[in-house]
């Protein structure tokens, strides 16, 4: 395909890409393959391997394609199948010894593996379902069902690698139509207009805080990706620059133009490698299409982008620490004002929004500012983006209209708690966020409903808690992750991070005192009120929730040295239920502190001052006969 060099050559390049997808699927075999950080880590690439050799030794022609994560981690590692004019057809939970049966039975005989497949997705307008075989759609799926996908969009479809198909899929045509079509204050009419709030976890409204930008006086202006994913169990992020980074592009193209940017920055964190070489390749290939650089799409603005390695600070997400490590300084925050619209990146103007945000401004400007407002709520339109997990039976990533219930997304989305276990609580906002009980299940999911409640959106954490979870323990967790990030420089930060911390595990410790939880109380309130960023306003906010909604665990622990759940160590007891036990030894073969002992076929016995209470005796014990108390 020539390069891009005006908007003709735009339109005609989306009109060839288009017709080489579609005589792609209709002359060819295609497979594609799940390869973002979560199917890898399932095991797609063996996967992979074992689908070129067994074509190899049938002596078969299929392209393989990478594809992100489609948001179904709890069934990687995924492979479709698509046959010449026919849907894709997707295995999940793929195994190397199912795939000689794949291959055969569908690869050469055209017959889908039933047992084995999961669903279909037509990837086409017009393209027929199969109805042959009882095999539903994405969108009758109850991952699917609910959800509306329009920053994830690309993600699990196309091939992140290859710009060709992003074109495709309507890419770029966005950009087409602001520089060529719009002027930058329409842009951020637009964008206004549409109610779009940033998805990093503030909320602000995105087109007020590009109007900043574009007013502000002072020149070179920057535009800035934050990409710094850096929250316990979220994978957001990640997986949109994984499986659709032109996406990104485009957005932070589109916001440059708007507020008078040449230059922008992708803060991506080192841990994301993928992510990277992905952003890497994508930004080579906009290059080459002339879509970043001088004189995009003819339209006389030039602007380019440079991706900057992060190294693991959670407070580099908060946006002047983070322009503070892309200067080479320490990755510190700085009181505001100056906002960073006014004097950011080397005391220039700068926008800074997130990845998601990013993602979501093409589709604005392409589909208009009331399309996107007629989804979700009138204060949080659009969608939300969570990474689903903890104790949930389909953990993975979801986009749903702003203002779905809480209850919806845990028990039809995320189709309910496993193992037969009771719902407990929910934790949004990641680390910094609140949990909320069952009571609060009907809660509208967007920024002030959750806020309301207790809890915070975020930037998509959403871990479920079941009835074996401690909530105490659970607080202590987020609290230890929180005060360990801490950048030290304000001390309601640096040291009611770690006072609390020090409270809660003199609590699991079973030495905690009445007085701890009014303690607790004012830590939180102080820090709160006086912290210098979000980091350390935020951090007690776990702590505060659960003893909001939970305290008498918080009571338990005190003042009965009983930890309900049977989590905490120090307050738990280990011992053998002599009926049950059949001497199998197997408990004490695995006890890594030899604290028990017994004869073979007569019951063990555990010795309580050797004992760890790591609970692995349980876990191993096919008979229930250790018990807990």
């Amino acid at each position: 395909m020539p390069k891009l060099l005006n908007s003709n050559d735009c339109s005609h390049a989306y009109q060839v890409a288009q017709e080489n997808l579609k005589q792609r699927q209709k002359t060819g075999t295609t497979i594609f393959i799940g390869m973002g950080t979560c199917g890898i880590a399932a095991g797609a690439a063996e996967i992979e391997e074992f689908i070129r050799q067994e074509l190899t030794s049938r002596g078969l022609q299929a392209e393989i394609i990478p594809v992100g994560c489609i948001g179904m981690c709890f069934k990687e590692p995924l492979v479709d199948i698509q046959l010449p004019g026919r849907p894709r057809v997707t295995y999940s939970n793929v195994k190397p010894k199912m795939i000689p049966r794949i291959i055969e039975e569908h690869l050469e005989k055209g017959r889908i593996v039933t047992d084995l497949a999961f669903g279909q997705l037509a990837t086409s307008k017009g393209m027929k379902k199969i109805t042959e075989v009882a095999l539903p759609e994405y969108s009758e799926l109850p991952f699917y069902h609910k959800q509306t996908r329009i920053a994830l969009r690309n993600c699990g479809i196309i091939n992140p690698k290859d710009i060709e198909s992003y074109i495709a899929n309507q890419g770029y045509r966005a950009l087409n139509k602001a520089l060529n079509e719009m002027k930058p204050d329409e842009i951020i009419s637009e964008m206004k207009s549409s109610g779009l709030r940033g998805r990093g976890g503030a909320g602000f409204l995105i087109g007020a805080k590009w109007e900043f930008c574009h007013r502000a006086s002072g020149s070179p202006k920057y535009i800035i990706c934050n990409a710094d994913e850096g929250d316990p169990g979220a994978f957001m992020d990640r997986s949109i620059l994984e499986g659709d980074p032109h996406s990104i592009l485009e957005g932070m193209i589109i916001a440059g133009y708007a507020v008078g940017a040449s230059e922008g920055y992708i803060y991506c964190r080192a841990e994301y490698p993928l992510a990277i070489a992905h952003l890497q390749t994508a930004m080579a290939q906009a290059r080459e299409y002339g879509l970043l650089g001088e004189n995009i799409l003819g339209s006389g603005f030039s602007f380019d982008l440079h991706v900057y390695e992060g190294a693991g600070a959670f407070v580099c997400g908060e946006e002047t620490a983070l322009i503070a490590s892309i200067e080479g300084r320490r990755g510190e925050p700085r009181p505001r004002p100056p906002f960073p619209a006014i004097s950011g990146l080397w005391k220039k103007p700068t926008n800074v929004n997130n990845v998601k945000s990013y993602a979501l401004a093409p589709q604005i400007i392409l589909h208009g500012a009331q399309w996107f407002a007629n989804i979700g709520t009138k204060k949080s339109p659009g969608t939300a983006i969570f990474a689903l997990s903890g104790k949930v039976n389909n953990t993975g990533l979801i986009e749903v209209p702003m203002g779905i219930p809480l209850g919806e997304i845990i028990f039809e989305v995320g189709g309910g708690v496993p193992n037969g276990r009771t719902f407990k609580a929910v934790q949004t906002g990641g680390p910094l966020g609140g949990c909320l009980p069952e009571s609060a299940l009907n809660t509208p999911v967007d920024f002030d409903s959750l806020a309301e409640a207790g809890a915070t959106m975020g930037s998509g954490g959403m871990i479920v808690i079941d009835d074996e979870t401690c909530m105490v323990e659970f607080a202590k967790y987020f609290l230890t992750f929180a005060s360990a990030e801490s950048c030290g420089k304000c001390i309601p930060c640096r040291l009611g991070g770690t006072r609390l911390l020090e409270i809660l595990t003199r609590i699991t410790d079973g030495k905690g005192a009445p007085e701890d939880i009014e303690l607790i109380e004012e830590i939180s309130r102080n820090m709160r009120a006086s912290s210098l960023c979000a980091l350390g306003q935020l951090t007690p906010s776990p702590v505060m929730s659960s003893l909001r909604f939970f305290r008498e665990e918080y009571e338990a622990h005190i003042y009965q040295k009983k930890c309900p759940a049977k989590v905490c160590k120090a307050l738990i007891t280990f011992s053998v239920i002599a009926e049950k036990c059949t001497g199998c030894m197997v408990c004490a073969r695995d006890c890594p502190a030899g604290a028990i002992t017994g004869e073979k076929r007569q019951a063990h016995v555990i010795n309580l001052d050797i004992c760890e209470s790591c609970g692995i005796c349980k876990t191993v014990c096919k008979f229930d006969a250790i018990i807990v108390e």
